[in-house]
């Protein structure tokens, strides 16, 4: 395999990564649903939607996107478009250091997701 196809492959395994990671969050009262799409110009977006008893929605969400010749970058947790949590942008001219981002930031929206889930819970109470 050439390098620009180890790097699609890459693109893909850590999207595979990241959607699992926050597709596997999960709360005994809420449901949740997960998600994965692109964005323009070449970008992809994915995540987990909870659905709130109140019908608000919480999700927590990763993205990276290829701009200008470097990736970015981004992940947030929002309740209903406010946000709760923005972990900042990073930006790197390598897919492998963007990849790894990737990674690390579905890790860190995923660590904290109980306590959101909770104190949304708390409000609605």
């Amino acid at each position: 395999m050439d390098s620009e196809s180890l790097a699609a492959a890459g693109l893909l395994a850590a999207l595979s990564r990241a959607a699992e990671i926050l597709a596997e969050l999960h709360h005994p009262f809420v449901r949740n649903e997960p998600f994965s799409y692109f964005f323009p110009p070449a970008g992809v977006r994915t995540g987990t939607m909870f659905t709130l008893p109140d019908g608000r929605e919480l999700s927590f969400t990763v993205s990276i996107a290829a701009v200008d010749g470097a990736f970015h970058v981004d992940g947030v947790v929002s309740v209903e478009g406010d946000v709760l949590l923005a972990l900042p942008r990073k930006t790197t001219s390598s897919i492998h250091d963007g990849l790894a981002m990737l990674d690390d930031y579905a890790g860190e929206l995923a660590a904290p997701a109980g306590r959101f889930i909770d104190q949304q819970l708390d409000e609605i109470v």
